[in-house]
This record gives C-alpha cells, sequence and structure tokens, in this order.
C-alpha cells in the first residue's frame, strides 16, 4: 500500500510537472509575444476588438523577453518582431480598435495616448482607431501588433488576421509610398524652394475661401505652435483647416505624416535686381483701399490683405505661396519697346508690335519703325499693375494705340522728304510731347527713337527717292572731299617745307647772322669810305690848291725867267738838257765813249752830241728866241693877272697878322 503511495505520488508528480512545464514560455529578447486567452471566466469582449478587463480574445500586454508561464490551454502565444524604425525613416501606425472617428475626421487622434506601446492605456485614454496621426520616429519599438500595424519602407508589422485586412495594408502601404512618406521632407537652402502643404484632415474651408489662413495662438509663433505641421493634433486644435496652407516650409527637415498633410515643392519667387514684384493676394481680409480718392481704377490695400499690395516687394528671394497669390514682376531699369517687325525687346513686352504705316502729305505710304524708352518708378509700379493687370496689357491695349495715332498725324504733315530730314526735329518734339501722355499712365517716358521710314512690298518708290538723295549726297560728299584733298595737298606742302626749313634753319640762321654781320661791316666801310672821300677831296682840294699855286709860282717864275733868259725857246732848251743829263745819269752810259768812231765831212766830225749841241746852240735858234722875246699871249697875261690879284687877297690877312 506505502508503495503504491509512493508510485502514485511519483505519477502524479510527473504529471503535475508535464503540466506545469507545457505553459511555462520562453521570449527571446530580440521578440515579443501577443497572448491570446481561449476563454475566461469573464466571458467574451462585447465591445471592440481587445479584452482589457480579462476576457477572452486578445490581451493588451504583451510578453518581453524572458520566461512566462501560461496555462497552456487558456493561452495562446503568438511570436512577433520587434518594430525597428531606421535612422531617417518614418513608421506610420494603424490601429485596429478603438473609438471611431468623427465625420471631420481622416485620421485619427491620440492626443492622450501617450505611447503605442501601452495598448490599454491606448484604448483607455480615448484613442481612436484607424490610420493615426502621430508617426515613429527612429528606435525599436514593442508594439502589440494585434492592436497595431506598423508600416516602414522595408516592411510591415502586423499580426494577419484575415486576407481582406491585409490587402487593405498594402493598399495603404502603397499610398504612403507614392506619396514618399516614409522619409522626411529635407528642403535644402541650395534648391531655393519651398514646400506648399496641403492638409487631408479637419475641418473643410469656409464658403468663399480658397486657401487655409495660417493658425496659431496669441502668445506662440504658428512655427512652434504645430512645429510646422508635424503636430497635427496641435494644427487641428488651433483652428487649422484641410486644404492647401498659406503658411509654407522653408530650408531645413520635416517629419510629417503624409497621411496627413502632402507636400509639394516649388521655387522660391526671385525679384531681380532691376525689377520690383507688385503682388496680387488672392486671400486674406478685405482691405481699406489705400489709393486715394482721385484714383478710380481700382483698389490698393496692405500687405496681407485682400487684392494688390500698395507696398511692392523689393529685389530679394521670397517664400512665397503662388497658390495664394502671384507676384508681377515690373522692371524698373529702362526698357525698350520696338515697334519693329521680328524685333522684340529683352522683355518681351513688344513682340506682337509692328512698324507704324504711314500716309505722308505727298501721299506715300511708308512704315515707320519706332523705339520707345520707358521707365516705371518702383513706388508706382502697383498702380500700373492695378489698373492694367500687367505690362504686356499696358502696351498692346494702350501704348500701341496711342503711339501710332501719334505718329500718324506726325506723317499727314509732311512730305517724305521732310519726314527723312527732318527725323530729328520731329523725334525731340515727340519726346517732349508724348512725355505728358505716358505719365497719364503713371509712366515716364525718356526718349523716342525714329527709324528710317520703309516702303510696303514690291513698292520701290520710297527706295527710288532714297537712292537719288544719296546719290546727291555722295556728289556733295565728293566735292567735299576733293576740297579737303586740296587743302591737304597744300597743308602736306607747306609741312615738307616748314619741315625742309627746320632742317636748313641753322644754316639760314647762321647766314642771316652773316648778312647782318656784312651789312653792318658794309655800313661801317660805307661811312669810312665817305670819311675817306671827304678827306681825300679836301687833301686833292688842299694839294690841288698848292700844286695850283706851284704851278702859277712856277709859271710866273718861268715866265720871268724866260722873259730874263730870251723867251720859251731856252727855257725849253733847259729842260731838255736837265732830262737829258738826267737820263744819262741813271742810265749809267759814259759821256765820253771809250772807243769813237767818226769821220770828217768838210772838215767836221759826225758825233751826235756835238750836233745836238751845235742846234741848240745855233744862231738860227737863238734868233727864234729873240723873235718871241717881249711877246706874252692872252691867256697868259688873264691867268698872269688871275693869281697875282689872289696871292694879293690871300696875303692881306697875313700882313694884318704881321702888323699885329
Amino acid at each position: 500500500m506505502f508503495g503504491f503511495l509512493i508510485l502514485a505520488g511519483t505519477v502524479l508528480g510527473v504529471i503535475l510537472i508535464l503540466v506545469a512545464l507545457s505553459g511555462i514560455r520562453v521570449i527571446p529578447n530580440t521578440r515579443i509575444a501577443i497572448v491570446e486567452k481561449r476563454f475566461s471566466f469573464k466571458g467574451s469582449v462585447k465591445t471592440g476588438f481587445i479584452a482589457l478587463n480579462g476576457e477572452a480574445g486578445f490581451q493588451p500586454n504583451v510578453l518581453r523577453g524572458g520566461l512566462h508561464y501560461l496555462m497552456p490551454i487558456q493561452y495562446v502565444v503568438h511570436m512577433a518582431s520587434l518594430v525597428t524604425i531606421p535612422q531617417g525613416k518614418i513608421g506610420y501606425v494603424f490601429a485596429r480598435d478603438g473609438k471611431q472617428l468623427e465625420a471631420t475626421q481622416a485620421l485619427a487622434s491620440n492626443v492622450t495616448a501617450d505611447d503605442f506601446q501601452d495598448a490599454a492605456a491606448f484604448l483607455k485614454n480615448g484613442g481612436q482607431r484607424g490610420p493615426q496621426r502621430r508617426i515613429l520616429r527612429e528606435g525599436t519599438y514593442a508594439i502589440n501588433l494585434v492592436q497595431f500595424i506598423v508600416l516602414t519602407d522595408e516592411r510591415v508589422y502586423s499580426l494577419p488576421l484575415s486576407r481582406e485586412d491585409a490587402d487593405m495594408i498594402q493598399k495603404m502601404a502603397a499610398v504612403i509610398s507614392e506619396r514618399g512618406g516614409f522619409r522626411p521632407i529635407i528642403i535644402k537652402d541650395t534648391d531655393d524652394k519651398i514646400g506648399i502643404v496641403t492638409v487631408h484632415d479637419g475641418p473643410s474651408l469656409r464658403q468663399g475661401e480658397i486657401i487655409a489662413p495660417i493658425v496659431g495662438d496669441d502668445t506662440t509663433s504658428v512655427e512652434t505652435y504645430h512645429n510646422n505641421f508635424q503636430d497635427p493634433d496641435r494644427f487641428l486644435k488651433a483652428g487649422g483647416f484641410r486644404g492647401r496652407q498659406l503658411q509654407v516650409l522653408v530650408e531645413g527637415t520635416y517629419y510629417i505624416n503624409r497621411l496627413f498633410a502632402t507636400i509639394e515643392m516649388i521655387q522660391k519667387t526671385i525679384i531681380e535686381v532691376g525689377n520690383v514684384g507688385v503682388v496680387v493676394s488672392y486671400t486674406g481680409e478685405a482691405g481699406e483701399d489705400l489709393s486715394g480718392v482721385e484714383y478710380r481704377h481700382g483698389e490698393l490695400v496692405a500687405r496681407g490683405k485682400r487684392g494688390v499690395w500698395e507696398e511692392a516687394l523689393l529685389p530679394g528671394k521670397y517664400p512665397f505661396n503662388t497658390y495664394a497669390g502671384k507676384v508681377i514682376p515690373v522692371p524698373t531699369t529702362n526698357f525698350i519697346l520696338k515697334w519693329i517687325r521680328n524685333e522684340t525687346g529683352a522683355h518681351h513686352f513688344d513682340e506682337n508690335l509692328t512698324e507704324v504705316s504711314l500716309i505722308t502729305k505727298d501721299a506715300f505710304e511708308p512704315s515707320l519703325p519706332l523705339s520707345v524708352v520707358v521707365h516705371i518708378d518702383y513706388k508706382k509700379a502697383p498702380l500700373v499693375i492695378q489698373r492694367f493687370g500687367d505690362i504686356k496689357k499696358l502696351v498692346e491695349q494702350t501704348l500701341d494705340p496711342m503711339v501710332a495715332a501719334y505718329f500718324k498725324n506726325v506723317g499727314q504733315t509732311r512730305t517724305l522728304i521732310q519726314l527723312l530730314q527732318e527725323r530729328s526735329a520731329i523725334q525731340q518734339v515727340a519726346s517732349q510731347e508724348m512725355k505728358e501722355k505716358f505719365a497719364h499712365y503713371n509712366l515716364e517716358l525718356e526718349e523716342v527713337l525714329i527709324g528710317t521710314p520703309s516702303s510696303p512690298t514690291e513698292d520701290h518708290q520710297i527706295e527710288t527717292i532714297l537712292t537719288q538723295l544719296r546719290s546727291r549726297q555722295i556728289a556733295t560728299e565728293q566735292v567735299e572731299t576733293y576740297a579737303r584733298q586740296q587743302n591737304a595737298a597744300v597743308q602736306e606742302r607747306q609741312l615738307r617745307e616748314a619741315e625742309a626749313r627746320a632742317q636748313m634753319q641753322t644754316g639760314i640762321t647762321q647766314s642771316e647772322l652773316n648778312i647782318d654781320i656784312q651789312s653792318n661791316q658794309g655800313k661801317a666801310e660805307y661811312q669810312r669810305s665817305i670819311q675817306q672821300a671827304s678827306q681825300i677831296r679836301a687833301l686833292a682840294e688842299a694839294e690841288a690848291e698848292r700844286v695850283a699855286r706851284v704851278g702859277i709860282a712856277q709859271a710866273l717864275a718861268t715866265e720871268e725867267q724866260v722873259r730874263a733868259y730870251g723867251g720859251p725857246q731856252f727855257q725849253v732848251t733847259q729842260q731838255v738838257l736837265n732830262r737829258f743829263a738826267e737820263a744819262i745819269q741813271q742810265s749809267g752810259v759814259d759821256v765820253v765813249p771809250r772807243v769813237i768812231v767818226g769821220g770828217e765831212k768838210d772838215g767836221t766830225t759826225g758825233n751826235i752830241m756835238e750836233a745836238l749841241l751845235a742846234m741848240l746852240l745855233s744862231e738860227r735858234f737863238g734868233a727864234l728866241a729873240e723873235n718871241v722875246q717881249g711877246q706874252r699871249s692872252p691867256e697868259a697875261e688873264k691867268l698872269r693877272s688871275e693869281i697875282r690879284q689872289k696871292m694879293m687877297g690871300e696875303g692881306k690877312p697875313d700882313d694884318k697878322t704881321k702888323k699885329k
């Protein structure tokens, strides 16, 4: 008996041990266990999907790594993986159980649910079923995958319950993937882009509104209040509406639930230098008209109001939401409008303009090309846009007909030749007169430029006139050219002469100096010669007077001698003998020859000397002298008388001097 008891106890113990061992669960640390209760004394779950009060069904809490004992028949353990969200990725949560969504909701609110890892707290605090607004960031989570389905970029974490449930989850994952929802929104500063946000949850916009206004409270900025749409519940609590939002995203990284809001990237609004941006806002409250009482072409409003903003955007980059309005660039630098076919300015405002067709006074029909330089004051740019809508409409609907009409009137008052020759005057007058017309439209006209008129197609009359004018001008220019060439030749000759003169200037200067020196020397020599001539004249006169006196004295003496010695024959003989004696003396001839050759004839010798002496001393010669002696010629007597008178006149002062 005792042995039986021992055996029975042993068997019972073995049974108990086996039973107990069958309820022990070993959970790895890298996994979780979802507990399903097959039966319970509390019955089944009456509402919902998760058994919060111990009823039969899926239990809210999961088993983490370690040993756990569960009644093997009562509990079923479903092993599942931990949910892992990689770095830089986003996980989306879908709740199978919870409160139903409200009519205005697209996503479940989990304001009071602190964490998806506590399913019981989630359900007890009012968590809602369906796709959740809150997302999962990087990390590892022990989540009850029966209550929650987690969708990531790599896989879907869930405990499939049915084929329909799995299909629904795959469709939701595909939608998120199409929106790029598994990655955060990254806006780089180098891209010059902004994000336009469209919210898919919350109440609809009010009637008449096309874009949701910026939301926030009075104490916190709108960016930090809902953290740039990263906290959907705070956004909706602040009064946010579904639809396209006025607020935009700028540079940064944003973890936004793409089921809650989608993002469209657009370029920033860039106002280049030399332009301003006139803002036409489609949203906002109706503002007060700031254009003034006299302006009747529309309203200008303050910034942020609906309408044309009074203040234009200056050059720069702006995160402007182009769905909430548009920015019309207006050039503030001078721009050219060309009334020329197939030619346009840099801004293309004039791409539909053509030449102005004229009818001149002499019935020609030329086409006049024009260019107009226009400037818009940046402070008046909103007025221009308010009146015309944009610059191109201003050009085509107002400036084109106004300018064409003005020049048509000008063409009718002038002939074609006048139109060509008076272009500068017409251009100047047009600039002055059209400035007032442009100022009426808040424009500043800088200058009007007129081109050369051209003839219509297949009409060559204007070209013929222009050809004749060109030929006439060429002839005139040729005359002027020839005259200038002639002047150039004269100038060249003068230049060559000047260069030659410059090269010989030293010699010329020296020659001129020599001429001056010689002239001065000649003048000095001339004065000396005059003085010498005067001196010689005086000496000659004195000498002549002396010689005359001597001659007269000699003549008187001779005359007296002649008279004393028997007349002039004696005087002549005496002079001849004197000359003869002087000649013999100078020649050195012997008076008495050393050899005498002679002969006798009639008892006389033939000596020449003796013959000469004999002739001179002959009685015949003496008789001739006696005949002359005592006779004087009338001339001699007259001369003798004059000399005596002169000598007597000159001698009187001497006598007086001697007496004194």
